[in-house]
């Protein structure tokens, strides 16, 4: 499966993230970041489009609403932001700490995360539609009750993942490792796994494999 890459320009101006305070709504776009720190701060309906971030932190700074369209991050630091109900579309996050960040409710569409950390992250009621997640750590991530459509985790740690209430049908763990999932029988119809990884599924629900 591929997905949409962002599309932006080549040409790009540098600017500051604290610019976003100095126009009358909060937009960036066409723009180059680097090196910004945005920690601890409440913005409501951003629109970023079309810019490349790079090596910025945006620890525990609450972005509701926010949405991101033709945007690449690289190297940055979102731990413990509030990102729900957002909107992310040709999106890629590569290198980046994502820690406990709260995706609730949010809409992805062709989003890619690399080589990225994701510990404890929260995608309830999301619909992530075309997502990939690949060489990332997802530990204890929740994606509950989410709409997984052509999402794939490409050799990803999701040990402790709980993907509760939401159907697996069609989608790819066999690359993946985990030691346990919270996820239901039912919601496992359909999803692809590896023998390993059905034995290890196995054991949690209780069965008793014998050779």
């Amino acid at each position: 499966m591929k997905i949409d890459l962002p599309r932006i320009p080549k040409e790009l101006s540098p600017a500051n993230f604290q610019d976003i305070f100095n126009v009358e709504d909060p937009e960036l776009k066409n723009c180059l970041i680097t090196n910004t720190f945005f920690d601890h701060e409440n913005v409501d309906k951003v629109h970023l489009t079309n810019m490349v971030v790079k090596n910025s932190t945006f620890q525990n700074t609450v972005f509701n609403n926010i949405s991101l369209m033709d945007v690449s991050f690289e190297n940055c630091d979102f731990s413990n932001a509030d990102l729900s109900q957002a909107s992310i579309h040709r999106v890629s996050f590569k290198g980046c700490k994502l820690l406990g960040v709260n995706f609730a409710d949010s809409r992805f569409g062709n989003v890619l995360f690399d080589n990225s950390v994701l510990n404890l992250s929260s995608f309830g009621h999301a619909n992530l539609n075309k997502v990939i997640f690949e060489n990332s750590i997802l530990k204890g991530a929740d994606f509950y009750d989410c709409k997984l459509i052509k999402t794939k985790y490409l050799s990803c740690n999701i040990d402790g993942v709980s993907f509760d209430q939401t159907p697996l049908k069609g989608i790819d763990l066999s690359t993946s490792e985990f030691r346990g999932l919270t996820v239901s029988l039912d919601e496992l119809r359909g999803c692809k796994v590896s023998s390993y990884q059905a034995i290890t599924l196995s054991s949690l629900m209780g069965l008793v494999i014998i050779d």
